[in-house]
C-alpha cells in the first residue's frame, strides 16, 4: 500500500512539474512575442504603441487566392450565366426538402446545397450523386481539419485534413479530365473555364495540380460563408412571416408570382436588380448575421489611432459585427428590420464605413455580387415555391465560429405548394448534365 502511495505522488509530482513547464514556457513565448511586436514600432513617431496584450503567436499563413481572374469570374456577364443554372440548384433541392417526410436540419442541408452550387455551377461539373454526396462528406472532413497545427501524427486533425485533401483532389482530378475532354457545345459559362482560359491568355498553361488548387479554392470560396447566410434568411423568414409576405407581395407586382403560383422565364439579372424590398432583406440579414466576424489588414504606412502610434508592417483586425453594431447610422440595431435600407429611410446612405458585411476597399470579397445573388435567388424561391415552418419549440442558439451558425442546426418541416414542386422537373436534369 506504501509503494502504490508513494507511486502515486510521485506521479502527481511529474504532473505538477510538466504543468509548471508548459506554464512557464507559454508565459516565456507571450513576453516575446510581446518584445518582437515592441521592436517594430516606429522609433520616428513619438506615441506609444497601443496598451495591451498582442496574444500568442499564430503558426500557419492566409491561402493564397488567384486574385488575377477573379474579378472576371464574378463579372455581370458571368452572373448572367450562372443564373439560371443556379435557380435549377435551388430549386432542386428546395423540391426534395419539401418531398422529404421529415424536418431537416437547415445549416446541414444549406452546406450540401452551396457545394452543389459550387461543383454544378462554379465548376461545371456533372458527377453522379452518390459520388457528389461522397465527396461532400470527404469535404466536411478536410474543412474540420483545415486549421488543425501543422503536426504530423497519426489520428491528428492534420493527418485526416491532408489525407481528406488528397482523396477530394483524387475525385476534382477525375472530373477535370472529364471536363478537358469535352470540347463539343463549349460556351466558356463557368469559373473553371474562365480560370482555364485566362491563364492560356497571359501566356501559361496550367498544370493539372494548379487547377486541382484552383478548384478547391474556388469551391472554399462559395461554401461556409453563403450556407451561414442561407441559414439565416431561412430564420429570419420564419421568424418574420410578415417579411416574408411583404417579399411575396413585391413578386406579385413584378409577374413573378401569379396566383400563389411562380411565373416560368421570369428571372432574370434586371429582374432581380428592380425587386428593391428583397435586395433590403438579404441586405438586413447581412448586416446583423453577418458569416464572418472581421478580417486582417497589413499597415502600409504608421498611423495614429485614440492617441497610440499603429506601426508600418502591423497586421490589424476590422470588426464586421461591431462596427454594425456600433454605427450610429442604424436605429434599433438588434432589430430584424429590412425596410431601414428603404428608400424611405436609406440608414446606409451616408458614409462609407458603417456597412460592410463583405469588407471593404480593394481587398473587398471578390465573390459578393455571386453570393447576393444566390441569396436573392433562394429568398425567391422560398416565396414563391414553398411553405415551411420551425419543426421545434424554440429557434436554436447562435455561435459564431468557424462561422456563424446555429447551434444544432435549425429544424424546419417544408412544404411544397403544389405536387408538381416535388418532382424533378426533365429540363433540371438536362440542364445540370449537360453542364460538361
Amino acid at each position: 500500500m506504501l509503494f502504490e502511495g508513494l507511486e502515486l505522488v510521485s506521479a502527481l509530482a511529474t504532473l505538477a512539474a510538466c504543468l509548471v513547464s508548459v506554464t512557464l514556457l507559454l508565459a516565456v513565448s507571450q513576453q516575446l512575442w510581446q518584445l518582437r511586436w515592441a521592436a517594430t514600432r516606429d522609433k520616428s513617431c513619438k506615441l506609444p504603441i497601443p496598451k495591451g496584450s498582442m496574444g500568442f503567436p499564430l503558426i500557419g499563413e492566409t491561402g493564397h487566392w488567384l486574385l488575377q481572374v477573379f474579378s472576371k469570374i464574378f463579372s455581370h456577364e458571368a452572373l448572367e450565366s450562372y443564373l439560371p443554372k443556379i435557380q435549377l440548384v435551388i430549386q432542386d433541392t428546395l423540391r426534395a426538402w419539401s418531398s422529404h417526410p421529415e424536418a431537416i436540419n437547415v445549416y446541414q442541408e444549406a452546406q450540401k446545397l452551396t457545394f452543389r452550387m459550387a461543383i454544378r455551377v462554379l465548376l461545371g461539373f456533372s458527377i453522379p450523386e452518390e459520388e457528389l454526396g461522397h465527396l461532400f462528406e470527404v469535404y466536411q472532413q478536410f474543412v474540420e481539419n483545415v486549421f488543425s497545427l501543422p503536426v504530423d501524427l497519426p489520428f491528428s486533425g492534420y493527418r485526416r485534413g491532408i489525407q481528406a485533401r488528397q482523396t477530394l483532389q483524387k475525385g476534382l482530378e477525375k472530373a477535370i479530365r472529364e471536363k478537358l475532354q469535352c470540347t463539343q457545345g463549349k460556351d466558356y459559362s463557368d469559373a473553371l473555364d474562365i480560370l482555364i482560359e485566362s491563364s492560356k491568355e497571359h501566356g501559361k498553361e496550367m498544370t493539372m495540380q494548379e487547377l486541382k488548387d484552383g478548384t478547391l479554392e474556388l469551391i472554399f470560396a462559395a461554401y461556409a460563408t453563403t450556407a451561414s447566410a442561407s441559414t439565416s434568411l431561412i430564420m429570419q423568414l420564419l421568424k418574420h412571416p410578415a417579411v416574408l409576405e411583404k417579399l411575396r407581395e413585391e413578386l406579385r407586382a413584378h409577374g413573378i408570382l401569379h396566383g400563389g403560383c411562380p411565373c416560368e422565364g421570369t428571372l432574370r439579372l434586371d429582374t432581380l436588380g428592380g425587386l428593391h424590398y428583397l435586395d433590403c432583406v438579404i441586405k438586413e440579414v447581412m448586416r446583423l448575421f453577418t458569416p464572418i466576424s472581421g478580417g486582417y489588414r497589413t499597415v502600409l504606412q504608421t498611423f495614429e489611432l485614440d492617441g497610440f502610434q499603429i506601426p508600418k508592417g502591423w497586421s490589424v483586425m476590422y470588426s464586421i459585427r461591431d462596427t454594425h453594431d456600433t454605427a450610429p447610422v442604424f436605429k434599433d440595431v438588434n432589430l430584424f428590420d429590412p425596410d431601414r435600407f428603404g428608400q424611405a429611410r436609406s440608414e446606409d446612405k451616408d458614409g462609407r464605413f458603417h456597412y460592410l458585411p463583405f469588407g471593404g476597399g480593394v481587398r473587398t470579397c471578390l465573390g459578393k455580387h455571386l453570393a447576393k445573388l444566390f441569396l436573392k435567388v433562394l429568398a425567391v424561391e422560398l416565396a414563391s415555391t414553398s411553405r415551411f415552418e420551425l419543426a421545434t419549440r424554440t429557434f436554436p442558439r447562435i455561435t459564431l465560429v468557424p462561422v456563424l451558425h446555429p447551434v444544432d442546426g435549425l429544424s424546419v418541416k417544408f412544404f411544397g405548394l403544389d405536387s408538381n414542386q416535388n418532382k424533378i422537373l426533365p429540363e433540371t436534369e438536362a440542364m445540370l448534365s449537360a453542364t460538361v
